[in-house]
């Protein structure tokens, strides 16, 4: 599989099934995501299909979901014009680029959708997209000690990560 073979397209309630095993393999493996790792799949859904002014898309090869990524508002109201998203890859397509492919299209669609910076709330310290991250602008503007507890690693930092979209920015 190369990320030519890949099309990222808008994720509906009809892709959930496809969805539902990249979003519970990333969960349950319990060392990226602060979600529970034993959430349902309804709730699963709730959180990633959440509707306006959310935006679910998807990195497909096929009828095969290989990624996905959630956009949305970092905050509501006045703090709505930052950005704020969530990664999943499916471990069988790590390592191909399916990753950097979802973060450039995820931060070309916040900025097209006028949002100024992404900020990222929560990064894991021992998550290895770190260097995706930093290679694609983004800073840690903050760090919450032992926040985190990290199946290998016990109780990592969080990291508060953040790009700015604007053009002169």
């Amino acid at each position: 599989m190369t990320t030519h073979d890949v099309t990222v397209r808008r994720a509906g309630r009809a892709d959930w099934s496809a969805l539902w095993p990249v979003w519970h393999e990333t969960v349950a493996a319990g060392d990226t995501y602060t979600y529970e790792p034993h959430t349902t799949e309804a709730d699963a859904c709730a959180i990633w299909l959440p509707g306006e002014p959310a935006e679910t898309w998807v990195a497909v090869d096929g009828a095969r979901v290989l990624g996905t990524y959630l956009l949305r508002p970092n905050l509501p109201g006045p703090g709505s014009h930052l950005a704020n998203a969530g990664f999943m890859v499916a471990s069988a397509a790590r390592g191909r680029g399916v990753g950097r492919l979802l973060a450039e299209h995820c931060l070309a669609r916040a900025a097209a959708l006028g949002y100024e910076a992404m900020v990222f709330n929560a990064v894991v310290a021992s998550n290895p997209a770190l260097h995706l991250w930093r290679s694609l602008g983004f800073s840690v503007v903050g760090r919450v000690p032992r926040a985190f507890r990290q199946p290998q690693d016990g109780l990592v930092d969080l990291l508060v990560m953040h790009r700015d979209l604007r053009a002169d920015g």
